[in-house]
C-alpha cells in the first residue's frame, strides 16, 4: 500500500498562519504509523510539517516531551507552530544528517557517533522521569503479546498463548522498577540526526511514546537495531561503555537481555502486523535480523522460560520473514 504523499488538506492555510504561506510543500519518507512528514522550503529557511491526523494521531505527547527534553538541554526540535485540532505541528528542520546514513557511508564513524549515542543516554538518565505514565508488566506483556497475537497466525502455527505469558511473568520479575527514567522507545540510528555545523550534535525524534522505565531499554532499541545490522561485538563494547561509565552491574546486564527479548518479541509481531493489516510488504524483510537478535538474548541464563517456550512452539523454520514463509510473496 503506497503512502499518500499529497500534503493534508488544511496545511497552506496553517502555514500561512504560522508565518510559513511562501513555503512550498516537500514530502518526506513517512513512519509505520499514521503520522507523515513534510518539508516546508521558503527563502532562506526551512521547517518540517508533521501531519497527525486525529484521531488516530495526537501530536501533544510529542510537543511535551520535546519540551522537556529541550529543557534539559537536549536537541529535540523545537516547536514552531500547532494545529492540534488538525493535527498539524511545524518543527524545526535537523536536516538530512542521519546518524544511519552517515555511519553506513563511513564506517570509520560507528564507534565514534555509537559512543556518543550511548553518551546521550548516560545525560538522560541523570534525570528523573519525565511526567508520562509507567513502563509496566502490563505493557510489556501486551507488547510480547503482539508476537502470538500476529506473527505466529502469518506463519501458519498454532501456540501456547498462557505458556507465553506465564513465561514472561516469570522473567519480567527480574527487571528492577525503581528508580524509572525516561525511555524513548525508539532510539536507534534513524531516529537520532547529526546537526550543527560539525555534526557532532545528536538530535531527537520520534519520542511521542516515551514512558517512565528501566535504564535498558533504550540502550536495547540503539544496540539491537531492527533497521540495520549493529556488529555483536559493537554491542559488548557499548553496553560495557555504558555499564562502566554508569557502574551498572549484572542486575542492569540481565534486563538488558531481558528487555532486548520483549523488545524483539513486539517488534517481529509489528512487523507482521503493518504487512497483514496495514499491507506494508517492505516490513516483514527485517525479521530475520530481530530474530538474530532475539535468540542472541535467549540464550542469556535469565530468558530461559521464555526460550523454552519457543523451544516448543516455534520451529527453527518459522523464523524469519514472516513474508516468504506464509508463501505470499
Amino acid at each position: 500500500m503506497a503512502a499518500d504523499m499529497n500534503p493534508p488538506a488544511a496545511a497552506s492555510s496553517f502555514l500561512a498562519r504560522a508565518g510559513w504561506g511562501d513555503a512550498e510543500i516537500l514530502p518526506l519518507a513517512g513512519d509505520a504509523s499514521f503520522r507523515r512528514y513534510f518539508r516546508a522550503v521558503a527563502p532562506g529557511r526551512s521547517a518540517i510539517l508533521m501531519d497527525a491526523p486525529p484521531p488516530q494521531e495526537d501530536p501533544r505527547p510529542f510537543i511535551a516531551i520535546a519540551r522537556w527534553l529541550t529543557e534539559r538541554g537536549f536537541a529535540a526540535p523545537e516547536i514552531l507552530a500547532d494545529d492540534l485540532g488538525e493535527g498539524l505541528v511545524l518543527l524545526q528542520d535537523f536536516g538530512d544528517a542521519r546518524m544511519r546514513e552517515t555511519v553506513d557511508a563511513a564506517r570509520e564513524s560507528e564507534l565514534r557517533l555509537y559512543a556518543a549515542a550511548v553518551d546521550l543516554l548516560v545525560r538522560l538518565h541523570d534525570y528523573p522521569a519525565a511526567p508520562v505514565r509507567p513502563y509496566n508488566d502490563a505493557e510489556y506483556q501486551r507488547e510480547a503479546g503482539l508476537f502470538p497475537e500476529w506473527y505466529c497466525p502469518a506463519v501458519g502455527i498454532e501456540v501456547d498463548g498462557d505458556g507465553y505469558r506465564a513465561a514472561w511473568d516469570a522473567v519480567l520479575k527480574q527487571v528492577d522498577r525503581d528508580d524509572p527514567v525516561t525511555v524513548l522507545r525508539d532510539y536507534h540510528a534513524e531516529n537520532i540526526m547529526l546537526i550543527g555545523d560539525s555534526a557532532e550534535t545528536l538530535g531527537l525524534l520520534d519520542f511521542q511514546d516515551a514512558l517512565a522505565g528501566h535504564r535498558s531499554y533504550d540502550l536495547v532499541s540503539l544496540l539491537q537495531d531492527a533497521r540495520r545490522d549493529v556488529p555483536a561485538e559493537l554491542e559488548a563494547a557499548m553496553l560495557d561503555r555504558y555499564c562502566r561509565t554508569t557502574g551498572a552491574g549484572e542486575a542492569f546486564r540481565t534486563a538488558y537481555h531481558v528487555l532486548g527479548a520483549q523488545r524483539n518479541a513486539k517488534i517481529i509481531g509489528i512487523f507482521a502486523r503493518l504487512w497483514k493489516r496495514d499491507g506494508k510488504r517492505r516490513y516483514p524483510a527485517l525479521c530475520p535480523r530481530v530474530w538474530t537478535y532475539l535468540e542472541r538474548d535467549l540464550a542469556h541464563p535469565a530468558l530461559a522460560p521464555v526460550a523454552a517456550w519457543f523451544a516448543a512452539n516455534v520451529p527453527m523454520d518459522k523464523r524469519g520473514d514472516p513474508l516468504k514463509l506464509s508463501g505470499e510473496a
